[in-house]
């Protein structure tokens, strides 16, 4: 028995001390400058910036409550088309979609910037139909747009997998039963699939709301995420760097994190509770 238990010590070891080196004493990190000031001293005045950028961390809350909605709408039709092809399509259609993503962040958001902008791809394409055009770049909309295309796979993916697992002789069944494609859907595919929903909204949710990349190079410093403040006060870029601001800001985004990982995973629950009671 002791053995087995030093056995299971050692085999965990490296993945605890991974866990300790890059997680918990990082987040400690977070938490000590973020209460306190520069010498070092005990405080909570760096909290108090929270209200200063109250603002900003509903329009951040905002465009990321959008672009996962719009993802999602996007995302549900995909995935179940791609799941209702043969296995080899299957494949050649995933790899289509994780495509973009072998390609560098950054290159991707600065492509969108060459399509958007007032001299652009599609501004031509308007013009040489007669159109004045109109500007693109800049402003909410693009940031939502490259949310949009940069966070699309992270919630294709986790749907497609949940319903490719669905047995197709449930389907059949319900059909059989006398149940028309609405109810389907409603009855049998979308309950089924929560899962892979709601790991789907997570994994949109959580790099939208965080994300400064985007929001300066597609909102060009006219539309201000939270993301943005924060890297401002690490890196200075407005003439002042403060690790103990930033890592207040940081750590109220992560607790806002944390909770909307945490209700998510409460309606995830719930639904596991309700299929269970569908199959039984």
């Amino acid at each position: 028995m002791n053995k087995n238990g030093f056995g299971k010590k050692l085999v965990t070891a490296p993945y605890t001390l991974w866990m300790v080196i890059f997680v918990v004493v990082p987040i400690a990190l977070v938490i000590y400058y973020a209460f306190t000031d520069a010498d070092g001293g005990f405080t909570f005045e760096n909290m108090t910036y929270i209200f200063e950028y109250g603002k900003t961390f509903l329009v951040s809350i905002e465009l990321a409550l959008i672009s996962t909605a719009i993802c999602l709408v996007m995302a549900y039709p995909v995935a179940y088309g791609i799941s209702r092809f043969e296995a080899r399509r299957q494949q050649t259609m995933i790899m289509l979609v994780m495509l973009p993503m072998w390609m560098n962040f950054l290159i991707r958001t600065y492509a969108w910037m060459t399509i958007l902008e007032g001299n652009g791809l599609i501004n031509r394409a308007l013009r040489y139909f007669g159109s004045d055009g109109f500007g693109m770049i800049n402003t909410e909309g693009a940031v939502v747009l490259g949310m949009v295309y940069n966070f699309l796979p992270y919630m294709i993916l986790p749907i497609y997998t949940v319903l490719t697992k669905i047995d197709v002789s449930t389907i059949e069944a319900a059909k059989d039963l006398g149940a028309g494609r609405r109810n389907v859907f409603r009855r049998v595919l979308l309950p089924m699939s929560v899962p892979g929903i709601i790991s789907g909204i997570t994994m949109v949710f959580v790099p939208a709301v965080s994300t400064f990349v985007i929001s300066k190079l597609l909102g060009g410093g006219k539309t201000f995420l939270i993301g943005d403040i924060i890297e401002n006060y690490f890196l200075g870029n407005t003439g002042m760097i403060n690790y103990n601001i930033g890592a207040s800001l940081s750590l109220v985004l992560m607790v806002l994190i944390l909770i909307s990982m945490t209700v998510m995973n409460h309606f995830d629950k719930d639904a596991g509770e309700g299929e269970g009671v569908l199959v039984g």
